[in-house]
């Protein structure tokens, strides 16, 4: 992968298709004119303005990630070698950020039964991401792994999440208990450098340590040590990451908007609200995107669902982002996205080469409804079938965009989170919201630190405990 170069760079472009956004293609009444961005001037240079004024600054530290962690990935490439030589697997303790991404990044860059080849194939860990305490899940993986050969990665800012924590008390017992003083080489910790309580647990444990920036929020923590380490682990190119990143973040600041993919697509998608349009769709038409998706819809719907605006005012803002995958869901969502209500923006994402070709194999010559498939390959059948949801879509004016990778690998695959990145940094301005605060998520935790008698929250399980019963009759 020769990402230093900058013509094999600019082969690696990721294409924005819009055109089923527009009126041309879907008419007046859901589509937009061809005048949109010209009308819309102002409005748009003021959301590109405050974004690129507040650049590295507050909790958009998350911009400066692709041109300020040169010492920090040679510490990760060095842990992450001496991680592979050591251990079988690799667990990451995390919620929220600090699960999604390395998720979406393992399941796109790695083999997809990656857990499943010999060692003598995977040549690396085996990965597994923990990232909810159902208690079955927990004993699940004990039964699979062997501790003596795992190394674990809890991973919060704060030390204060209830999840991860929990994870974090069973595993380090467990470890202490069965190796001793040498529980602290089987336990990694990522985290804020000058506060939280996993800081102070890992200089007390003598935790080998990596650091979120503090202007980093968990949802936009994939490309600093949250999502490097696991990657690099698995040898996955992480520089590249970071150079896609860095690529698509000067195309995102191009402030000429037709030259400005995140830009186009988040006046799109916020004038798009304003039609009724609440919910967005993410459909990428490859299995090694398919956590992608969820990624996104973290990303999306906790960065711009908000209730009151940055004056003050209520305006209970966002769209309901909703995870998909094509082929796969072409047989069980499209039939509504097609026929049902008019209040949906679908994002299609397709593969120009995928990393294999597959042969559909000859037979059935005399069933014309089987045999018309022979003699093509699975990368022309899921093309396809990407192309036609698209034109039904479109038939049935219904809007949608297609991204277009031009090959999945960690430069593209770095380009396009940071795409998603920059949109939704975009949207939130044009919102007038605060894209990086996330009020509505402290509700249940509160309530959950209260449940368990947690010191501080004393008010708030007696307001629980006199909030109106259950009323029985509403029981089936």
């Amino acid at each position: 992968m020769n990402y230093k170069s900058a013509d094999w760079r600019d082969k690696m472009n990721l294409v924005l298709d819009y055109n089923n956004m527009m009126a041309d293609y879907i008419g007046d009444e859901q589509g937009f004119s061809s005048t949109v961005f010209e009308e819309n001037k102002k409005f748009i240079s003021k959301a590109y303005n405050i974004v690129k004024e507040n650049r590295g600054k507050g909790m958009m530290g998350w911009t400066d990630l692709p041109y300020n962690q040169n010492e920090i990935v040679k510490d990760i490439l060095f842990t992450a070698k001496n991680i592979r030589k050591k251990f079988d697997n690799f667990v990451v303790l995390g919620i929220g950020g600090s699960a999604l991404g390395p998720t979406a990044v393992f399941q796109a860059l790695c083999h997809l039964r990656h857990n499943e080849l010999p060692k003598s194939k995977r040549k690396v860990p085996k990965l597994y991401v923990e990232d909810n305490v159902d208690p079955e899940r927990m004993s699940a993986l004990l039964d699979v792994i062997d501790i003596n050969k795992t190394c674990f990665n809890v991973i919060t800012k704060s030390g204060a999440t209830s999840e991860t924590m929990a994870q974090y008390l069973i595993i380090m017992d467990i470890l202490k208990s069965k190796l001793g003083d040498k529980a602290k080489d089987h336990m990694i910790a990522t985290t804020s450098m000058t506060k939280g309580n996993l800081i102070k647990i890992a200089k007390a444990e003598n935790l080998k340590t990596f650091y979120i920036p503090d202007g980093v929020g968990g949802r936009f923590s994939e490309l600093c040590p949250v999502g490097l380490l696991p990657a690099a682990v698995l040898g996955i190119d992480i520089k590249a990451m970071l150079a896609g990143a860095k690529h698509m973040d000067k195309i995102c600041m191009n402030k000429n908007v037709l030259e400005n993919p995140a830009l186009i697509s988040a006046l799109l998608q916020v004038l798009s609200m304003e039609k009724g349009k609440n919910v967005s769709v993410m459909m990428p038409y490859a299995d090694s995107l398919k956590y992608i998706a969820d990624w996104y819809c973290q990303l999306w719907g906790e960065s711009l669902g908000k209730a009151v605006d940055n004056d003050g005012k209520e305006v209970f803002v966002g769209q309901t982002p909703v995870k998909a995958l094509g082929v796969t869901d072409q047989h069980s969502q499209v039939q509504l996205y097609r026929e049902g209500p008019f209040d949906k923006v679908i994002t299609l994402i397709g593969v120009k080469n995928y990393r294999t070709t597959f042969e559909i194999s000859k037979g059935c010559e005399d069933i014309p409804d089987v045999s018309f498939l022979c003699g093509h390959t699975l990368n022309e059948l899921i093309t396809a079938e990407r192309e036609a949801t698209e034109y039904a879509l479109t038939t049935a004016k219904r809007a949608n965009h297609t991204i277009i990778l031009p090959e999945v690998n960690a430069f593209t695959i770095g380009e396009l989170l940071y795409l998603f990145e920059m949109e939704t940094a975009y949207a939130g301005a044009m919102l007038n919201i605060n894209t990086f605060n996330q009020p509505g998520v402290e509700g249940g935790k509160n309530a959950t630190y209260a449940l368990f008698g947690k010191k501080g929250y004393e008010k708030t399980k007696e307001e629980m405990d006199n909030a109106p019963k259950k009323n029985q009759k509403y029981f089936c």
